[in-house]
């Protein structure tokens, strides 16, 4: 198991070599160092899944500590990575997932002043994102969890030139940051209450330690979301991912569709234990993931760009997630976050494979009938497209209906009701989507490259098709997912054992959902039979329900007018104390200076007069 080093130590390796001297390397050079070293990671996580497997299930949990990073007293503080089948399992994920994308770059990327910079900080984010899913403890994961938010501020802003780019990358750091004072905290509170933040003790002393609905539980717990929030784009703090997708769309598809926002998600799955003891932290982890599931699907209907849909989905995707693991759906949220991966990264780079043919173009008002010219991508987006819609009996469809499912079982029915309907928003907004994207007449006369095709090259095609491939297989590895974790999580809340035909009948009710939405948006934008512009409605979603002009009047603005009324008290008042000072200063050395004459007699007339001074001082004392 000490192999697990390897795992993040590789990309590390191959970040510093590309920021030292990836120019030197040549582009070939480049992207097999970039590529090989993420191939790397995921062969040797492969490697740890199959030693895994040969161990009793009882025994697959294996600590490797690489040294005694901090000791202060009774505290210790080891750098640890931890071998279980949750870590290895995200591990695989990331790592897998990673590779294909990077292949992908190696085509999207071709030509790019920034080719070695952009692979050095895709390694770095690697690098991080594997040490987060790896870590035994907090602490380490805090590593992690910053250098992920560092990696993603980076390849965000990775075309700085442009003022959008910057600004998004400096929202995007901004935002998450404000989640993770909450996650600092909580890491405090779990020191002074375990007085310790290794992750397999605070699941054993857990129920000793945290009573049951007490307020430490509570604080604790909530503490923790509140950096899940922020890393995962949950409402309130969800507004950083729309504008990250500025930045180029392989880093759209690696960090803001399959590894970086997930890490709340997992999170919460790797402290599932802190979070059984406070059963308010899990309803607002539930109640949370509800309600953003339905606000960001609702959002897409009316966002006229291709990339920004998506990435209202992938908010709206990790709500289903929160809800899930919410309810106690551990093992349920855990798949639908790999089939997310799978989906939603193949839907990205669809469309960057669109931008790559249009020359950037993301404003699908400027697009339409792309399908005649583009027919592989359209095939690649709308498998995605129908995965992500809930169509069995693609890998989407069965992770969502098991959230779904679990969640009605556990009695909670208005959140089944929210899922349900996010559900059937998703299927419209998707549709919508491939629509105005593929079908129909041109918006444009459109210029797809290279010369002579219009689909992307193999090395961009093959890593979609691979997603493909997965999107439509992975379903079959539902059941096997929940066995594979249960040593880690546990079976999870206690299920309402249902008849058949119940739980049947709550399949063909998300199904039957799905279906009528695909079908609504169908006629809607494919055909143009049905209406479905609302002008008022429309004004509110094409702002996103406004929540950002509100985050302007109530945070931005005054947080500016504060700025700028200190900085016009320090120039009027510290700046003028100072200046003030030097100028009494100078007005006194200027007086003083008069005295200096240079003539012989009035230094003597001087002295004659400081010495009749000194005599009437002491005659008079």
């Amino acid at each position: 198991m000490a192999a697990v080093v390897l795992v993040p130590l590789v990309p590390l390796v191959g970040w510093a070599v590309l920021g030292l001297g990836g120019r030197r390397l040549g582009p070939r050079g480049v992207a097999l160092l970039a590529c090989g070293t993420v191939a790397v990671s995921f062969l040797v996580s492969a490697g740890l899944f199959a030693a895994l497997r040969a161990l009793p299930p009882g025994g697959r949990h294996v600590a490797v500590d690489l040294y005694r990073w901090m000791a202060v007293g009774s505290l210790a503080v080891p750098l640890r990575l931890l071998v279980d089948p949750l870590s290895v399992a995200m591990a695989l994920v990331v790592s897998g997932v990673g590779a294909l994308i990077h292949v992908y770059s190696v085509g999207y990327m071709a030509g790019d002043e920034g080719y070695s910079r952009y692979f050095a900080y895709m390694n770095l984010f690697m690098a991080s994102m594997l040490t987060l899913v790896l870590a035994g403890n907090l602490v380490v994961m805090f590593i992690g969890w910053e250098g992920v938010g560092l990696s993603s501020y980076l390849l965000i802003a990775f075309w700085f030139t442009r003022p959008a780019a910057a600004r998004a990358g400096v929202k995007a750091f901004l935002v998450t940051r404000l989640g993770d004072v909450g996650f600092l905290l909580g890491i405090f509170l779990a020191l002074g209450l375990f007085g310790t933040t290794d992750f397999e003790a605070l699941a054993r002393e857990a129920p000793r330690v945290l009573p049951l609905g007490g307020p430490a539980a509570t604080a604790l717990a909530l503490l923790l979301f509140l950096g899940a929030v922020g890393k995962s784009a949950q409402l309130p703090l969800h507004v950083w991912l729309p504008d990250a997708m500025e930045g180029p769309t392989p880093v759209s598809a690696l960090i803001h569709a399959a590894t970086m926002v997930t890490a709340g998600v997992y999170m919460v799955l790797r402290l599932h234990a802190v979070y059984l003891q406070s059963p308010v932290a899990l309803d607002v982890v539930a109640l949370v993931g509800a309600v953003t599931a339905v606000f960001a699907a609702a959002s897409a209907l009316a966002e006229p760009d291709l990339k920004r849909v998506l990435a209202y989905s992938t908010i709206s995707q990790l709500g289903y997630m929160f809800l899930g693991v919410g309810v106690g759906a551990f093992g349920a949220g855990f798949f639908h976050l790999t089939s997310h991966a799978f989906f939603k990264a193949l839907l990205f780079l669809a469309a960057g494979a669109v931008m790559h043919a249009l020359g950037g173009v993301t404003d699908m008002r400027e697009m339409g009938g792309l399908g005649r010219i583009l027919p592989r991508t359209a095939a690649a987006f709308g498998l995605g497209a129908l995965a992500l819609s809930g169509v069995p009996p693609l890998v989407g469809f069965v992770s969502k209906e098991r959230i779904l499912t679990d969640v009605y079982l556990q009695g909670a029915r208005g959140l089944w009701v929210l899922g349900l309907l996010g559900s059937g928003l998703t299927a419209v907004y998707i549709v919508r989507a491939f629509a105005l994207t593929f079908l129909g007449e041109p918006a444009r006369p459109a210029a797809p490259r290279p010369a002579g095709h219009g689909d992307p090259p193999p090395v961009m095609a093959g890593p979609m098709w691979a997603l493909g491939f997965l999107v439509l297989a992975g379903g079959l590895l539902g059941g096997a997912v929940d066995r594979w974790l249960e040593p880690v999580v546990g079976p999870g809340a206690p299920r309402v054992a249902p008849s058949g035909a119940t739980e049947g009948t709550l399949v063909a009710a998300g199904v039957a959902v799905a279906l009528a939405g695909i079908a609504l948006a169908w006629l809607a934008y494919a055909r143009q039979r049905v209406p479905l512009e609302i002008p008022k409605l429309g004004a509110v979603l094409s702002h996103q329900f406004f929540v950002e002009q509100a985050y302007a009047a109530v945070v931005v603005e005054p947080a500016r007018a504060l700025a700028r009324w200190a900085a016009e008290a320090d120039r009027r008042v510290i700046d003028g104390a100072v200046v003030g000072l030097g100028r009494l200063l100078w007005s006194g050395g200027a007086v003083l200076r008069r005295a200096q004459t240079g003539y012989l007699r009035h230094y003597a007339a001087l002295l004659l007069v400081g010495a009749l001074l000194i005599l009437a001082y002491w005659v008079w004392r």
